[in-house]
């Protein structure tokens, strides 16, 4: 009896020795899009979600707030980011160039679709798309689904070159558009309508200045993305699935948990991005396969 509790007892601190010797899983690298007017404040917004998914992959979880869609997707494309939360066309760009792949989609107000919009401000007596000709216009960056692709597709198919069409073309960030034109420094821009009527809410540009002129077809939300390997671990994809698909209920106790308005998140395939492909592969922004 004794001979056997001894051996247990051996078995046990043999057992003990070697978990404390397997060696701690790597941190995530976790990347998402500068959704906010700055760094600082994109990194505490989805810091909580961050520390969620850390709890719940049983795992580090390094976020890093990356500020173009097109680096972003060229971050989860090399390496360097594992899971990205990212829009539509940096997903498509992604998975083109390394594999990655969506494991879920975000939902806006209980919707997981969007859209693009052009916008101007009212005293630049544009009425209509037409009334564009010769102003000044500017793009997110090449990167930026509403910002540029959709847009840029739309004018393909008027048979429009912005760069010959627009008296100045500019390319940068969606906030800076909607103030820019705002301000009347702009006569013309492209935007998302979450980004707009998240700016208006939070007082950083009036409603009555930023003028809707065209919107498009819906669009599918910002992608949750998993790198080429990661999706090799079919446990590891169903565990993140999981952890996203109980955000929504989850944020009804703890809000802070995404940005107003988010809602939780579905699971989607690459399917659903196949309207951005197609006007990636229409603009000749995207090589065929």
């Amino acid at each position: 009896m004794l001979k056997k509790l001894v051996v247990s007892l051996v078995l046990g601190m043999s057992a003990l020795a070697g978990a404390a010797a397997a060696p701690a899983l790597p941190a995530l690298k976790f990347g998402v899009g500068l959704f906010q007017p700055d760094r600082e404040k994109n990194d505490a917004t989805y810091r909580p979600l961050a520390q969620y998914l850390a709890q719940k992959l049983g795992r580090p979880v390094e976020l890093r707030t990356v500020d173009s869609w097109e680096g972003l997707a060229k971050s989860l494309a090399n390496g360097e980011t594992d899971m990205a939360l990212l829009g539509p066309w940096g997903y498509v760009l992604a998975n083109q160039e390394s594999g990655a792949q969506v494991v879920s989609t975000i939902l806006y107000d209980g919707k997981p679709e969007y859209f693009s919009i052009i916008v101007t401000h009212p005293e630049s007596g544009i009425k209509t798309m037409a009334d564009l000709k010769g102003r000044t216009f500017a793009f997110g960056d090449k990167g930026s689904t509403s910002g540029y692709l959709i847009p840029l597709h739309y004018f393909v198919q008027q048979g429009i070159d912005p760069e010959k069409y627009f008296s100045r073309v500019l390319y940068t960030r969606h906030q800076a558009i909607e103030t820019q034109v705002a301000a009347g420094q702009l006569d013309a821009g492209a935007d998302y309508n979450r980004n707009r009527n998240a700016m208006i809410e939070a007082g950083l540009i009036k409603a009555e200045r930023s003028v809707v002129i065209w919107q498009s077809a819906p669009l599918p939300n910002d992608a949750f993305a998993l790198s080429k390997p990661l999706m090799q671990d079919r446990k590891f994809v169903l565990a993140v699935q999981a952890a996203l698909r109980e955000v929504g209920p989850l944020q009804k106790r703890n809000p802070a948990l995404l940005p107003p308005h988010y809602t939780g998140f579905v699971d989607k395939d690459d399917a659903f991005y196949k309207p951005i492909r197609d006007a990636g592969l229409a603009t000749g922004k995207l090589r065929p396969r």
